[in-house]
């Protein structure tokens, strides 16, 4: 049986505390009096005062800190904050503001939050996982911050990035905070500039060789499963070579999944499953061109081939429809330098040996010799989606397809002002950043961005709701799915391709259902109706209220 916190041990726990918010009657019940100025306040005035102090401050990463500091202090009010202000907090919490506070994670660092499981204490990993803040855990993030977002290798700086995503899986998915754990798995780092920072807070090495890397990995997973055995394991921004091998090994063995693979997947499937019905031809339909052959592109592909195997191609036919481009040129089955997920859609050398080339096909090349109604781009090559190649594209098609969904905003192949006005407004685009709306004809229109928080919060609600054992392809697939039918512009082609931000707690619940449904179907997850997953999701969401209030 637990015994009530009281004193400051009540007043200093970020999870339960109400702040000044606490009521006479509770202050004398808890021990509490003297401890608080004699005001009470209540939680909406809290919000008032806390958004006056956030709209002080003078640039993003002061609010970051800011936020950050808050949620220390008060998750409840924290959770409250964000919800009433989503559009504007949902950049500064996580992309984009997230990436500079990353790589000024050790000038920055204030409080412990999560796990730091580094590389020397790899024979006392029970003891490392032992020592988390909550006993009970349903949701994880790890990244070893070697690729976090478009910024390269930020070392133990990454753990900003685990933060961040659980505070979307809580702010979004209803995932109670008390039951998220972040993780940083320090291993090292080969950026010079960290190893050479006084302020830097890692472990001051290399990365670890690919054998370590490897046992440590497999030791990590170990210890989590035997203490947490049902928890989501999600991994976040590992390099390409380390992520698809990583999720192969883990996916069939635990409740995982890793969000740059799947999670980008599944919330460019959805806004393309909206743009191909506004263009009025469905996916299957389409010539499909990806710049970028990194995890995260191959993900995207795969779910692609996944949707147009359900819109009725063979398994060849689809592959056929997609077309892969990375720093050397297209991707064709007489390359040797390929890996065996990106050789899966490499086009055999006979189809374009008719082109004329004396070198391998680029961009250009494909795009002059096809007629592509999709144009993807996870290159983080910046201004990749020239004028002329944009201008030929919507040569050939009436409503181009096209989304530059490289992080961060510096590294987009292209700008959404710029597809417009080289397709005369007839483009339909997704980014992976943010963007101002494009204006045309003196009417706004939203640019959809790509963000992975449309998907992940409403899986983690999804498991936990449903109590699955695994995150199989068909759930994720579901998930893009019921995010494109809830595209605004299936209405007004005119809107984005995706909901706003204020929309997403919403469109996270139908999704979440959509996901539970599919794995029960799929077998990983106990036989319940639609109902009784319904009734689940709505028990399950933690919502940002005092207790008693």
């Amino acid at each position: 049986m637990s015994v009530e916190e009281r004193g400051t041990a009540k007043l200093y726990n970020a999870l339960t505390t109400k702040g000044t918010a606490f009521t006479e009657a509770e202050r004398r019940e808890f021990g509490l009096l003297g401890l608080l100025p004699t005001r009470v306040k209540t939680l909406a005035e809290q919000v008032d005062h806390c958004w006056h102090e956030f709209s002080t401050r003078r640039d993003d990463l002061d609010r970051h800190i800011y936020l950050r500091a808050l949620q220390d202090r008060n998750e409840t009010l924290f959770y409250r904050v964000l919800r009433e202000h989503i559009t504007e907090t949902l950049p500064i919490v996580y992309t984009p503001t997230v990436g500079e506070a990353c790589q000024r994670f050790s000038e920055i660092y204030r409080r412990p939050r999560g796990l730091f499981v580094s590389y020397p204490d790899r024979d006392r990993l029970s003891e490392v996982l032992s020592n988390r803040p909550q006993r009970e855990v349903d949701v994880i993030v790890v990244t070893d911050g070697q690729r976090i977002l478009g910024l390269g290798d930020q070392g133990i700086g990454g753990m900003g990035i685990p933060i961040g995503k659980l505070s979307l899986y809580t702010l979004i998915g209803g995932i109670d905070p008390a039951r998220t754990l972040p993780i940083i798995l320090d291993v090292g780092t080969d950026n010079v500039e960290l190893l050479d920072d006084p302020l830097y807070l890692g472990w001051r090495h290399r990365r670890i060789d690919d054998d370590d890397y490897h046992a440590f990995i497999d030791e990590f997973v170990t210890a989590v499963h035997e203490q947490q055995p049902d928890v989501l394991l999600q991994w976040e921004d590992f390099a390409t070579a380390h992520a698809l091998p990583i999720l192969a090994r883990y996916r069939d063995k635990l409740l995982t999944f890793n969000d740059d693979i799947q999670g980008t997947a599944a919330v460019t499937v959805g806004a393309l499953h909206g743009a191909a019905k506004v263009a009025g031809r469905p996916l299957s339909q389409q010539q499909v061109v990806m710049l970028g052959a990194g995890s995260a592109g191959i993900g995207v592909l795969d779910m692609i081939r996944r949707e147009m195997i359900n819109e009725g191609l063979s398994d060849d036919a689809a592959r056929e429809r997609i077309w892969v481009v990375d720093v050397v040129g297209l991707l064709t089955d007489d390359r040797t330098d390929l890996s065996e997920a990106q050789r899966e859609f490499a086009q055999p050398a006979a189809r374009v040996a008719n082109w004329g080339l004396s070198a391998p096909a680029q961009l250009a090349d494909v795009v002059h010799h096809l007629d592509v109604g999709v144009l993807l781009g996870l290159s983080t090559a910046s201004g990749a989606f020239t004028e002329d190649i944009v201008r030929e594209m919507a040569g050939k098609v009436e409503r181009p397809i096209i989304f530059p969904l490289s992080n961060p905003t510096s590294r987009a192949e292209a700008h959404p002002a710029e597809l417009d006005a080289w397709t005369d407004g007839r483009a339909l685009v997704a980014t992976g950043s943010p963007f101002a709306p494009v204006r045309r004809n003196g009417v706004e229109r939203p640019v959809a961005q790509c963000n992975n928080v449309y998907i992940f919060p409403a899986m983690g609600l999804a498991v936990t709701a449903a109590q699955a054992s695994r995150v199989t392809d068909e759930m994720m697939r579901v998930a893009a799915a019921t995010l494109g039918d809830a595209s605004p512009a299936l209405q007004d082609p005119d809107q984005s391709l995706l909901p706003g931000w204020s929309e997403v707690p919403d469109i996270a619940v139908r999704i979440a259902h959509a996901i539970a449904v599919q794995a029960v179907a799929d077998g990983v997850a106990p036989n319940r109706s639609s109902e009784e997953l319904a009734q689940r999701i709505t028990n399950v969401r933690w919502i940002p209220e005092y207790p008693g209030s």
